[in-house]
């Protein structure tokens, strides 16, 4: 059984891009943005494309998540629809996660 279940996939031809909406089951409150962007981008083949992650909703009492997805084949485009404040917080984490690899691979490397 896969952790991630699709729930709704509409293909928005108006703004030029797929809303996929999914559930993934079992990482209520251990699931992370750019985690969850690479799990739908292997799940679904998006490969090429921009996934960006709109939201991500816990479920009380449940360990699940449910997940609001826009992909875009155009990088551009995206940032003319999207607020630029999720791109910057995504960048954030893409350095933050880049850094703590850095250090690791740093300390791997004295002892």
């Amino acid at each position: 059984m896969s952790i991630i279940q699709m729930v709704n996939d509409v293909n928005n031809t108006f703004l030029s891009r797929r809303e996929l909406i999914c559930n993934f089951t079992g990482l209520g409150g251990k699931l992370k943005k750019l985690e969850a962007i690479d799990m739908v981008t292997k799940e679904f083949k998006l490969s090429g494309k921009v996934v960006i992650p709109m939201r991500l909703k816990t479920h009380v009492g449940k360990p699940l998540v449910t997940g609001t997805f826009y992909i875009y084949d155009d990088e551009v485009l995206a940032k003319k629809h999207i607020n630029p404040v999720i791109f910057e917080r995504l960048e954030k984490s893409k350095s933050k996660l880049a850094e703590t690899e850095t250090s690791t691979t740093e300390s791997e490397k004295t002892e």
